[in-house]
Formats: structure tokens, C-alpha cells, sequence
């Protein structure tokens, strides 16, 4: 395959994932006008995106970077509690919720890839298991500080606490905007279902560019063969560093669109614990490790799955779990894949050979 025709290709396939998004979205929305849609559905349009951008972010690092991560909902966590703090100090202050919800974007993201990048630092340099095990240990970390922390503003400006909100010591007029283990109250909902898809569009462009780059081929040929990379000349710790920096950005793009769906925030363990962090590694692994598109299938399907069949009660979890293997097969299974290709091939009219049949 020649470069133009290997472009040409990757255009195609980026424009089918685009194509894809916007008619769930236009689809969405047509049921929405018609006045059908119940509560349920209106209540899982935000979390539909919000779990797709965590798959596209985690994919990042697990599929073109060859890392596995276990703490992605800790950037997510870090992302929604900066941003909401910042909406709660620009509560009242007379800002357009449309520039404030950008803002608060902009920050969770920066703040989320803060701390990738610091972290990744010391913990890129493990592998396998070493590095699973210390990435799940900082989301449980950043999960339980933020238990603990009491912050603050009065005129004297900022004010942190690990012990209570008295021990902040605010004066008069002062008030608390994260209280521990309750976390931030009052929260705008500004978040909707047109504001997740803009930014799910963006996180997959973002992700796609960077897999088409040179750069993205260069984390790929490190993935694939560190020393031969590394022989001609590629900084693989640098490279490594930067998907997982740009991984952590989005995820906390992806908290922040979270903590403003919500007039409650809390760092539960369901929220933004271990099980969340293993959750979204299920999207990437049953969509496909390097496979974007079906990263935001899978989550899309998972997040819907125990929804549509909560009127089966003790039958739910059975058929969801089976669907879960059913998904396995068809994405690893080598005779599942044999068989995809070949009907694949059928329904373009060619052979198994890949020649025109008649």
C-alpha cells in the first residue's frame, strides 16, 4: 500500500468515526424533540460521554502508548474538583455560563495534565504490572486527599485544611468551597448532552491527529520495540510522557463535563474509585486495545446495557455478563476474526483471496 492510498484510508476511517458521532447525536436529538424520550434516557446522554472520552483517553495510553493504567479516574477526579471549584468562586460573579463552562473545561483539563505529567515522571519508568500497580495506588490516593480536604476563600484570599472546616479559620464572609468527605455543594449544572458531544468530537480528534502524526508512529515503534526505537535515535521516555500526559488532559476534560452534570460532587469510590478506573479499562479491551471507534462503541453499549435490562431484575447482570463474553469472542477470538474478515470481504463483493468475485 502506497502513502497516498494508506492516507487516503486512515481519511476515510477517521471520517466514518466523525459520521458516527453525529448521528447518534442528530438521532438523539430527533427523539428528544418528539417527546418520547423518558427521564432514563435523558438522564444518560452526559454519562454516554463522559465514559466514550474516558475510553478514548484511556485507549490512549493503553493502545498506542502499550502502557496499562489503572488510576484514569483519578484525573478525571482531579478535573471535576479543580473545575468546580472555579465555577463555585465564579458563582455569582456575572460570568456567561457558556464562557465559564470553557474556562472550567480548560483548567480541569490543564490541572488533570499537571499531574500526568508529574506523575509520569517517576511511574513511566515501571512496566507491566509494576506500573498497573502504582497508577491504581495514585487514584486511590487522589480519591482519599480529596476526602480529606477542606478549602476555603474569605478576603484574605485561599485557605486549606486536612483536619476541618473550623481549622480553615475564614473571616467574616468567607465560605468553604470543598467540605471533605461532602465534597462541593451548589455545583452549576451546566454540562448537556450538546456540550458532551462537542467535546467527544474534540477528544477524538485530538486522538486520532496524534495516532496519524510522526510523533504518534514514533510512541507506536516505542511501543512495539523500545531498543530498536531508541537505536535510532527516539526518546522513548519522553514520548511515553507525552501520550500520557495528553491522556491525563483529556480525562480530566472528561471530569470536568462529569462535575457539572451533577449540583452535588463527592469523590465516592464509585465515582472515582478502582472499580471506575477497571470499568473503563473494559470499554478499551472489549472495543479493541488502538481501536478509538470501538473504544466509544463499547461504552455507549456498556453504560446502555444494565438500563435497558433493569426490568429483568435478577436476569440483568447474568445476560450483561454473557454480552460481556459474547463481545470478547467477536473482538479477540482468532475464528471470530476470521470470520468477520471473510463476511467483510462477501459483502464488498471478493473473495477470501481479496479478488472480485462474480
Amino acid at each position: 500500500m502506497n502513502g497516498n492510498s494508506r492516507r487516503k484510508k486512515i481519511f476515510q476511517s477517521d471520517m466514518a468515526s466523525y459520521a458516527m458521532i453525529l448521528a447518534a447525536y442528530l438521532a438523539a436529538e430527533l427523539f428528544l424533540r418528539s417527546g418520547a424520550a423518558g427521564s432514563l434516557f435523558k438522564g444518560l446522554l452526559v454519562p454516554l460521554c463522559i465514559y466514550s472520552i474516558m475510553a478514548l483517553s484511556l485507549n490512549l495510553v493503553v493502545g498506542i502508548s502499550g502502557e496499562l493504567s489503572l488510576g484514569h479516574a483519578g484525573f478525571m477526579c482531579i478535573g471535576a474538583f479543580s473545575s468546580a471549584s472555579f465555577s463555585m468562586l465564579m458563582k455569582g460573579q456575572g460570568l456567561p455560563n457558556g464562557l465559564c463552562l470553557f474556562l472550567a473545561i480548560v483548567i480541569g483539563a490543564l490541572s488533570a495534565a499537571v499531574f500526568g505529567f508529574l506523575i509520569g515522571i517517576p511511574v513511566l519508568r515501571l512496566k507491566g504490572d509494576y506500573l498497573a500497580i502504582v497508577t491504581l495506588a495514585f487514584g486511590e490516593i487522589i480519591k482519599n486527599l480529596i476526602n480529606a480536604l477542606y478549602f476555603g476563600v474569605d478576603e484574605r484570599g485561599a485557605h486549606f485544611s486536612l483536619k476541618d472546616g473550623a481549622a480553615l479559620k475564614l473571616a467574616g464572609g468567607g465560605r468553604i468551597i470543598i467540605k471533605g468527605a461532602q465534597g462541593i455543594t451548589g455545583t452549576p449544572k451546566l454540562s448537556n448532552f450538546t456540550v458532551g458531544i462537542i467535546l467527544l468530537l474534540l477528544s477524538l480528534f485530538l486522538v486520532l491527529r496524534l495516532m496519524n502524526s510522526r510523533t504518534g508512529r514514533a510512541i507506536a515503534a516505542v511501543r512495539d520495540n523500545r531498543i530498536a526505537a531508541e537505536s535510532i535515535g527516539l526518546d522513548a521516555a519522553r514520548l511515553k510522557l507525552l501520550a500520557f500526559t495528553i491522556s491525563a488532559a483529556i480525562a480530566g476534560a472528561a471530569g470536568v463535563l462529569y462535575a457539572h452534570n451533577l449540583s452535588s460532587l463527592q469523590a465516592l469510590p464509585k465515582n472515582f474509585g478502582y472499580n471506575q478506573s477497571i470499568m473503563i479499562l473494559v470499554f478499551v479491551v472489549l472495543g479493541g486495545i488502538g481501536n478509538m471507534r470501538g473504544s466509544v462503541i463499547a461504552a455507549v453499549l456498556l453504560t446502555l446495557l444494565p438500563e435497558l435490562l433493569r426490568s429483568l431484575n435478577d436476569y440483568r447482570m447474568l445476560i450483561y455478563a454473557v454480552v460481556l463474553i459474547l463481545m470478547m469472542l467477536f473482538t479477540s477470538s482468532p475464528s471470530f476474526l476470521s470470520f468477520r474478515r471473510e463476511l467483510l470481504l462477501r459483502l464488498r463483493g471478493r473473495g477470501k483471496d481479496g479478488r472480485e468475485v462474480s
